[in-house]
């Protein structure tokens, strides 16, 4: 078999993610599927290329060595494809189109309502992406004017050369979701300690997530059963009692569902805008900022905890 740029690509989504299931989720492949290439890809090298561990799967020695040639063609053909797609979708659109990216977030509504009112007549078009890093490059590539993501404290993820960044805020507060009836949620600010008999979801395919939900345990001297799955399975689990999770602070309220503060706010993310050179970034940025505004004001347990903190977010601007 010979080697293809896609089997390439495999194999760094693997070594990024540390996990089978997760490079499938990313590639957007069955795991089955994807350990198949996997086992081809080592059968024409001749040795393995990663130990598969009770913890994820790691690169071998010569995993590494091959790792380190291939990455720079990976993105090499990214670049390469993306800024062709790029000047293609620009002369298709005759300049007049706005790309933007974002990982999940509250605000997105909001903001894109803004912008078409900002920009009549400008086609605008958008991309969810569970990876912030996934976005970024696709910015840095061209495939993407902006691109809106959240950076995990304590896993930080790297902005590419070139590129334009505002911070809209250095360190945004995760709340919990419980359940309605859950004990914590007679309480107007949870302690980790609270929910140590509790389930967890975390969504492991979120750039960063699982790695800062298990720090914030740890230094908490917590080790509660974790479940792996997307957050709207998880709110349907967190309904029922079966879990907790760590959600947005601007998620709006429910009726079958609480939303709180944790004490301390131990779990943070910093929000960044980042755009190619040429895009006018104030001007997205003050539709970002005027929608986050909105979003914050709207959910009630966030627009205390900005009260509290004295953040000028919490007034209109």
């Amino acid at each position: 078999m010979d080697l293809e740029v896609r089997h390439l690509k495999a194999l760094c989504a693997i070594a990024d993610t540390g996990s089978l299931h997760q490079a499938a989720r990313r590639l957007g492949v069955s795991q089955p599927s994807l350990t198949t290439q996997l086992q081809r890809i080592e059968r024409t090298m001749g040795a393995e290329l990663f130990r598969r561990e009770r913890t994820g799967c790691r690169p071998t020695l010569l995993g590494r060595a091959l790792l380190s040639r291939a990455r720079p063609l990976v993105d090499g053909m990214s670049t390469l494809v993306g800024a062709a797609m790029a000047e293609a979708e620009a002369a298709r659109a005759g300049g007049s189109g706005l790309r933007i990216g974002s990982t999940a977030s509250r605000v997105i509504g909001g903001w894109l309502r803004r912008l078409r009112i900002l920009l009549p007549g400008t086609d605008i078009s958008l991309r969810v992406d569970v990876s912030a890093r996934e976005l970024l490059g696709a910015v840095a590539a061209g495939r993407l004017d902006v691109a809106f993501v959240h950076e995990v404290e304590g896993c930080p993820v790297t902005v590419p050369d070139g590129l334009n960044r505002r911070v809209l805020l250095d360190r945004e507060p995760q709340f919990i979701s419980l359940a309605k009836d859950h004990p914590a949620a007679e309480l107007p600010v949870v302690d980790l300690r609270d929910l140590a008999a509790d389930r967890w979801m975390v969504d492991p395919s979120v750039d960063g997530e699982w790695d800062g939900v298990r720090r914030v345990l740890g230094d908490a001297g917590l080790d509660p059963p974790v479940l792996h799955g997307d957050y709207l399975t998880a709110a349907s689990l967190v309904v029922l009692g079966e879990a907790v999770a760590p959600c947005q602070p601007t998620t709006g309220p429910r009726d079958d569902m609480a939303i709180r503060p944790l004490r301390g706010d131990p779990l943070a993310v910093r929000l960044l805008l980042v755009s190619r050179p040429g895009t006018d970034i104030e001007a997205v940025y003050g539709e970002l900022e005027a929608a986050y505004r909105d979003a914050a004001r709207r959910a009630e347990e966030y627009h205390r905890w900005l009260l509290r903190h004295r953040s000028p977010l919490a007034h209109a601007a």
